[in-house]
């Protein structure tokens, strides 16, 4: 329908001159008279100049349909090779007209147009070289409008024009980067949106020798899970790039969707490979030229679990002798990727405090509708836990059982702090126990409020706190 709305107005006129021509006896007898000339040749060189060109307008107009596409499907033609399409075919009228209606000779003028044409091209060579490779990038089609393209280390951005002689494209800090198209066919560039939108990035991280590579790793592959803009699947990995004299590069491997963000996705991946490298107490590697001291090795013992505990807002109240006295009491258990910390429903007296590795916290499909959010596993995903995190706080104050289960997404490092380790301490301060309290029904109000989102039902009140002290008084006996 479309189609033949486009061919319409040329259809009318074909159909106007082929008319006048049936009325041409008629028009003759009754216009000569006013005229006073004989209106035969010229009426003919009129009508048949008019043909032509309106037949050059239909083809024109078919042409148009062809690289416009139909139904959101890419047009059949690129555009530019449209424009040279008609352009020829208004070409090819004109010199008709001047051979068929005019009948004047046109091979001297093809000839002089030739020698013309042979020196303008010479004067214009390159803007001719870009305008052909803008046709062939048209007919190849290795990137499109929308397309994010990388033509050089820094220069990148989506597609926003491809004309006849550049191609445009607006950079993620919203300038515009024009680049002639003879420079993008003869080079090498990289189209982040094909064959699909997801692709690979990878950030470079140098660590010192003496970090063990499976600790390396393990931190940098909790780091991206973390991130932003990292996509779960395909799964981030860690590889080992090279040896250095300075140490070992590792590269950290990712995917990401939005060519856009890149550069931001590979901060926010930085951003939590050195903060977690800072919670595990290890430091980018440094010149092996400068000298430094420093204790070798991971940090040991008190120093590792003092930092994890004091950043935790749970244990503000408590002074640096106290904090001191936990974390030497703490012990360090490894958890393998895809096990369970915790249980829901398992009956337990402690905490845990993520050293190494990110965990998903998980809860039972209550519905239907719940099981089929878990990806039709039977668990719902509630949160992701990452170094410097903690869990199973209700168990050690109060008792109850574990009311959600805890799995590490990789191989994972963690330090429980029980209930007979916090008892001494509170027993000798009892006021302790309100702080706690407080921060327990903070706590719990944001996480229970977070699950129910997720599930689709309505947030409870938020939790008394002196509730909450009551049991966790009788539960320590206090």
């Amino acid at each position: 329908m479309n189609a033949l709305r486009r061919l319409s107005a040329p259809a009318l006129v074909l159909a106007l001159l082929a008319a006048l021509v049936a009325a041409k006896p008629w028009l003759h007898s009754h216009l000569e008279p006013f005229v006073g000339l004989p209106l035969s040749g010229g009426f003919d060189i009129a009508v048949a100049s008019a043909a032509w060109l309106v037949a050059a307008w239909g083809g024109a107009r078919v042409i148009d349909m062809l690289a416009a596409g139909n139904g959101g499907r890419p047009p059949r033609i690129p555009r530019l090779l449209a424009d040279l399409l008609r352009f020829f075919v208004y070409g090819v009228a004109v010199l008709a007209i001047l051979a068929f209606v005019l009948e004047q000779p046109v091979t001297g003028l093809l000839a002089t147009s030739g020698v013309a044409i042979a020196v303008l091209g010479f004067a214009l060579r390159n803007m001719i070289a870009d305008i052909f490779a803008g046709i062939a990038l048209n007919i190849e089609h290795p990137y499109r409008l929308g397309d994010w393209l990388e033509l050089s280390p820094g220069v990148a951005g989506r597609v926003d024009e491809i004309n006849w002689r550049a191609t445009r494209l607006i950079a993620s800090d919203g300038t515009a980067i024009v680049v002639p198209n003879g420079i993008v066919a003869g080079s090498r560039f990289v189209n982040y949106s094909r064959p699909n939108p997801a692709f690979r990035a990878s950030v470079p991280i140098l660590l010192d020798q003496e970090v063990p590579v499976e600790r390396a790793k393990r931190i940098l592959l909790s780091a991206m899970l973390c991130a932003d803009g990292v996509l779960p699947t395909p799964r981030p990995d860690v590889i080992v790039e090279a040896v250095t004299p300075n140490g070992v590069s590792y590269l950290a491997r990712f995917w990401t969707d939005d060519g856009g963000r890149v550069s931001m996705v590979r901060d926010a991946v930085l951003t939590a490979a050195l903060s977690n490298l800072a919670r595990a107490g290890i430091e980018p590697a440094r010149p092996k030229q400068e000298i430094r001291r420093r204790q070798p090795g991971p940090p040991d013992g008190g120093t590792l679990r003092r930092g994890l505990l004091r950043q935790l807002e749970l244990f503000d109240a408590f002074d640096d002798k106290e904090v001191d006295a936990l974390a030497q009491a703490m012990r360090q258990f490894h958890i393998p990727a895809g096990t369970p910390a915790v249980r829901q429903g398992d009956a337990g007296e402690s905490l845990f405090v993520i050293a190494e590795g990110v965990f998903d916290v998980q809860v039972a499909a209550t519905s239907a509708a719940d099981a089929e959010d878990g990806q039709r596993s039977g668990v719902v995903h509630l949160t992701r836990l990452r170094p410097g995190d903690l869990f199973g706080e209700m168990s050690l104050l109060t008792g109850q059982p574990r009311s959600a289960s805890v799995v590490a997404c990789t191989d994972a490092v963690v330090f429980e702090l029980a209930r007979g380790h916090l008892d001494p301490v509170l027993r000798r301060r009892p006021e302790l126990a309100e702080r706690l309290a407080e921060l327990m029904a903070e706590r719990q109000t944001r996480n229970v409020s977070q699950s129910k989102r997720q599930q689709g039902v309505t947030p409870p009140p938020p939790a008394e706190s002196q509730a909450l002290l009551a049991r966790l008084r009788g539960f320590f006996g206090l």
